[in-house]
């Protein structure tokens, strides 16, 4: 399999387990809190759409060039401990708070599904895109912390390992003790 249809797999996935765990809920239950310092349900949703509409804005603009397709997604140093430390779903992952840029509002619509899946789509089209390109030398600008270059492999593989995170946080959220 090749890393742009992995990628792509893996953002359908993340489309099921969305819809899965958002059906059924009324607004009242998508915004549906553990704790006041928790996200709901919506939130993580909606946080994921921000973070698609973010970094996709930030990689579209950098694919030009020569048509160079790699095989593979190799990591630099920096992509893989950002994954470790910040994306991974484990322990000793550090929590840190959402940028402002893709932070989620208190209160979300049950439109923040089909808004999530309409970003998921766009950013499978543009792992197809970027399928042509060398995107292991390809660089984009972070949009958050805008001294950092990643290349657009790591952006894309960063982005689509984001997503299982927080549909990890919400399938908790909607099977926490007291979820109603």
């Amino acid at each position: 399999m090749t890393w742009s249809d992995r990628l792509s797999t893996s953002l359908e996935e993340s489309n099921r387990r969305a819809q899965a765990v958002v059906q059924g809920l009324t607004t009242g239950k998508l915004n549906w809190r553990p704790s006041a310092g928790e996200w709901s349900v919506g939130q993580c949703i909606e946080h994921l759409h921000n973070a698609n509409e973010t970094y996709a804005g930030a990689i579209a603009p950098v694919l030009k060039g020569p048509e160079t397709p790699v095989d593979e997604i190799r990591l630099g140093g920096l992509g893989r401990w950002f994954i470790r430390h910040y994306i991974d779903v484990v322990p000793d992952t550090k929590r840190a708070k959402a940028p402002k840029k893709i932070k989620p509002h208190h209160d979300v619509d049950v439109s923040v599904l089909e808004r999530f899946l309409e970003s998921n789509r766009r950013v499978r089209a543009l792992v197809q895109e970027a399928s042509r390109y060398d995107v292991n030398r390809i660089r984009f600008q972070n949009p958050f912390v805008p001294i950092l270059f990643f290349t657009v492999g790591t952006g894309l593989t960063v982005l689509t390992l984001h997503q299982n995170r927080h549909l990890v946080q919400a399938e908790r959220i909607r099977n926490a003790p007291g979820f109603p």
